[in-house]
């Protein structure tokens, strides 16, 4: 199986080969702190100021997210949760503070990633810190019997060769997941979600022919993708596609 191994160093040409293995072999990251606004709340924030596997900076689109998921609260509220491409945490921590969201965490297979999200959860009154799951797109996934009936992801397109893997980690996501405790699934309708759904948003601006690939491969994987406005993007499981204990909502 490829690893989905990914760095934002790719994204950019390194001076020479000696400059790249240095930044490979530097364990040691440097933190910033911040305090950021988030709808009803102010968080403080520790982000890495140069990760090698990892951006882990809070990006603009986080704020807009974060508003728009508070005017579509009652979408939310009640569901069980994992964000993809955590980061630092800070979106999870403010859906926990903000609807006492069941919600997990989740990033590329680093314990520094993980720590400094736990980090996070804490300086924001978070105890215990937020469940964390470490996942490689593409690789196989910790949780055999995944029970989360919303997958959330802020601006994660970036990474445009990794759009196969991060498609196969979400179609195992969304097609094998299983209720927790057998708790009845209801049926999509208009004023809500289906279940289970991946809620993304997407504000970072990348060439169309690249952001199209990963909508097209969506659709190529039985999956189908509803803008809903305000560029977030609502995907989930086609229609024929079966759903375990699904009972009208």
């Amino acid at each position: 199986m490829d690893i989905a191994l990914f760095s934002p160093s790719s994204l950019f040409a390194a001076d020479d080969d000696a400059s790249d293995d240095e930044g490979k072999t530097d364990a040691h990251q440097s933190y910033e702190e911040r305090r950021h606004q988030f709808p009803g709340m102010e968080l403080l924030i520790r982000e890495f100021s140069f990760h090698q596997l990892n951006a882990n900076l809070l990006w603009p689109g986080t704020f807009q997210f974060a508003e728009w998921l508070i005017q579509h609260r009652s979408w939310i509220e009640g569901r069980r949760c994992i964000e993809l491409g955590s980061g630092t945490g800070a979106l999870a921590i403010f859906l926990r503070r903000s609807f006492n969201l069941d919600i997990t965490t989740s990033d590329y297979n680093d314990q520094e990633i993980e720590d400094n999200i736990a980090h996070n959860c804490l300086a924001n009154g978070i105890t215990p810190a937020l469940p964390h799951i470490k996942h490689s797109w593409g690789d196989t996934f910790p949780a055999a019997d995944p029970d989360w009936d919303l997958v959330i992801a802020s601006d994660i397109l970036l990474y445009v060769k990794q759009y196969p893997n991060l498609i196969k980690s979400l179609c195992f996501l969304l097609n094998s997941y299983k209720p927790k405790d057998n708790k009845a699934v209801p049926l999509g309708n208009e004023q809500g979600f289906p279940w289970p759904v991946f809620l993304m948003s997407w504000r970072r601006r990348i060439g169309k022919e690249d952001e199209s690939l990963f909508f097209s491969g969506c659709e190529n994987a039985g999956l189908e993708v509803k803008h809903m406005g305000s560029r977030v993007y609502c995907i989930s499981p086609k229609a024929n596609s079966p759903r375990p204990n699904a009972v009208d909502g």
